[in-house]
């Protein structure tokens, strides 16, 4: 068993009606909040704020930027974040920057200085009204730079939220189109770092738990939105999914998903849903012919493959297969419809490879594999 550590949100609050407890909770520390959320502002009449900063699209660095100098303005002694993965990574990147100064490049990854971020955040409370990044328990916050057309993280332990809030019936509303592809970022997020080369057995346990949940639970979620108990199944793996990541890592998924999320308006979770099935048969046949006595059909491969499908004859290529299917059911287009093409795969092959992500993939993977992948998921 390899060395590990283990981290997660200082305090988790999780289940139905549970927002309700919001406002006394941010009240606890401090008494000018800066709210940050989604574009449309759902949720903004939640807790009283001295500031409501709202997220449209992916948030970039020079918003972040924006949204410093108004919470500074504002005096905001607390941040909290009422959204998606968006709205909660600028949250993050916000709340550390009020107490560690300086710019975001400073401490941005493959782009910026990579400076540590020495001093704890202002307190952070994360409150995700979808079920898919599970930001919520990440140590990162991903942002995107159009000037270089990248995405990358800032990222620390310290950025763990001092608390997640999770109340699956604030996703009540969330139309279908999102639905599915937020559930198929949270899969990718239990899937990836339970073949990572990081992966430790406390991440294991709640991604053996997670994936047989969302298998089940996104189709009918999808289908009907005010399923409470679906939306409580997905909000719980999508929490899974976050803290698994933060501790053993993701692989080709999230490291392709980057640069085509940097290069083109695509949403993350619909590049996430189209890209695993063919990774995931990729990593299986590589892992194959570098380790038959770690990866065989009885392995981590063989066990998703049971645990996606309920069958216990299952074989990784019909995982593969039943990933397929399932993106075929929720109806998520194909890389295509965000103006990806066949001449784009070697530089975003390319671009991956420099991706933090890449460092949890099970095996290597050359520039013409990451390509093939591309090329497949049109």
């Amino acid at each position: 068993m390899i060395p590990f550590e283990f981290a997660t949100a200082q305090r988790i609050l999780f289940g139905r009606g549970r927002a309700a407890e919001l406002p006394a909770l941010a009240a606890s520390f401090g008494s000018r909040v800066a709210l940050v959320t989604g574009a449309s502002r759902r949720h903004a009449d939640r807790v009283a704020a001295a500031c409501v900063l709202p997220v449209a699209g992916e948030p970039t660095f020079d918003a972040v930027r924006a949204m410093t100098d108004a919470a500074r303005s504002a005096r905001a002694d607390v941040v909290v974040a009422i959204g998606g993965g968006r709205a909660i990574d600028a949250g993050k990147a916000l709340a550390m920057l009020l107490t560690n100064g300086g710019d975001p490049l400073d401490y941005a990854e493959v782009i910026g200085a990579g400076k540590p971020i020495a001093v704890p955040p202002a307190p952070f409370v994360a409150v995700p009204t979808t079920a898919g990044a599970g930001s919520e328990a990440t140590r990162n916050a991903v942002l995107r730079e159009p000037a270089q057309r990248m995405k990358v993280s800032l990222r620390s332990p310290l950025m763990l939220p001092r608390v997640a809030l999770i109340d699956p019936e604030l996703a009540f509303d969330l139309p279908p189109g999102p639905t599915a592809a937020c559930g198929m970022d949270a899969l990718s997020q239990l899937i990836e770092p339970f073949l990572s080369c990081r992966a430790n057995p406390l991440a294991d346990a709640l991604c053996r738990d997670g994936i047989p949940r969302i298998a089940r639970a996104l189709p009918r979620a999808v289908e009907n939105g005010r399923d409470a108990e679906a939306r409580e199944e997905l909000a719980l793996a999508a929490l899974y999914g976050g803290i698994a990541l933060a501790n053993a890592g993701l692989g080709a998924v999230h490291g392709l998903a980057a640069p085509i999320g940097g290069e083109f308006d695509a949403p993350h979770g619909a590049v996430c849903a189209v890209m695993l099935p063919g990774v995931f048969e990729t990593n299986f046949l590589q892992s194959m012919e570098v380790s038959k006595k770690v990866f065989t059909e009885h392995g981590k491969f063989g066990e998703i493959a049971r645990l996606l499908t309920g069958r216990a004859d299952a074989t990784p290529r019909d995982a593969a297969a039943w990933l397929r299917a399932l993106r075929e059911r929720l109806g998520i287009p194909g890389l295509s419809a965000y103006g990806v093409r066949a001449e784009h795969a070697r530089a975003l092959a390319e671009k991956a490879q420099r991706a933090s992500s890449m460092k949890g993939n099970p095996v290597p993977l050359s520039d013409e594999a990451l390509e093939r992948i591309v090329v497949d998921a049109l």
